[in-house]
Order: structure tokens, then sequence, then C-alpha cells
């Protein structure tokens, strides 16, 4: 599926899944210990990805200085901060956001299921976080081997979604002159080890 947007193909599969789901008798409680099943292996298999991807960035161990001016949140008074790290650090910091992300997937994923006992979301979100788990740039850069370059260059931009515009920032910038003009103004350029 080269060339369609990941949003895309998202949606047909939360399309599919939900006609799927009405087809499936989730009454039966075998039945429905598969689909558990089938969620908790889905779960296993992202986080297996996510700690062998983190070993290979803590094997590789790029020490290149990483220099990006990250923007303020859209309506916030704060001037644009110059952060100064390493490729590793950086690697590492995107890894811990991915793990804490899934984490919560599964906490609300556990909320809805055994509080409020729907069942139906759990065929969903067996595909979906696993589809976005193999297309994460951490993850095409260190366990695919796809060169850091265009949309997988660090700093990533967010990904794009229905409100990514109002949640965050702009993306960060990388070009000299922004760089210059932040360290001039003395904001930001502590660099993290």
């Amino acid at each position: 599926m080269a060339g369609i947007s990941p949003q895309i193909t998202n949606l047909v599969i939360i399309l599919v899944m939900m006609q799927v789901s009405k087809r499936i008798p989730l009454e039966d409680p075998n039945v429905l210990l598969l689909v558990r099943a089938g969620y908790i292996a889905s779960n296993v298999i992202i986080i297996s990805i996510y700690a062998y991807t983190h070993y290979l960035i803590n094997k590789k161990k790029d020490m290149t200085t990483l220099k990006y001016v990250d923007q303020p949140q859209m309506g916030s008074t704060e001037e644009p901060k110059l952060i100064t790290t390493t490729v590793h650090k950086y690697d590492v910091d995107q890894m811990k956001a991915l793990y804490k992300a899934q984490m919560m997937g599964v906490g609300m994923m556990a909320v809805m299921h055994l509080y409020f006992k729907y069942t139906n979301p759990l065929l969903i979100q067996s595909i979906i976080p696993l589809k976005g788990a193999f297309e994460g740039n951490e993850v095409n850069i260190h366990l695919f081997g796809k060169p850091a370059i265009g949309d997988m260059k660090r700093p990533f931009k967010a990904a794009a979604g229905f409100m990514s515009a109002l949640q965050g920032g702009a993306a960060p910038t990388q070009d000299k002159k922004t760089i210059e003009t932040a360290e001039k103004a003395g904001r930001g350029g502590v660099k993290d080890e």
C-alpha cells in the first residue's frame, strides 16, 4: 500500500474490522478468550519490536550532535527553544515516548474492556497499533535499515492527524538561520547527555 496515507489505511482497517466484529460471536466465552489472546499477543509483539529497536539504538550509540529549534504549542507565549542533543539521546527519547503511548493505549483498552465491557475494540486494537509499530520512524531506521532522510530525518515531524495542527506546535525546524537566531537569543542550547 505504498503511496496511500497511513490514516486512510487505518480508516479502512477500522471499517472492515467493525463489520467483521459484528459477525464474530463475542458472547461465546471461548471466542472472547481467543480475541483477548490475540490482543495480548499483538501487544507482546509490539513491545518486542520496540525493545529490539531500543537495543539496536543503544548498540549503535550514534553520538552525532543534533541541533533543532523546538516550536512552542500554538497559543503559547513561550519562545522557540534551541535543543542541542545527540542522535542517540533523541532516538532513546523517541523510544520512551513510543513505550508510553503503547502503555496508555493498553490502559485505555483495559478500562474499556474490563470496566465498560466493550469487546469489539479488541479486534481493531490488535491490528492498528501493530501496523503503526511497523510504520514508525525509529523502527524503519534501526530495524529495517532505511536511511534517515526525507520524512525520517531527525527531528521527526509529528504524525499528521485530524487535530494535530491544534494540539501541538509547528514541527521542529533545523534550518541554519533559525538555529543561529535561537543561539543568539540565548534560548536553550544546553546539550543533553
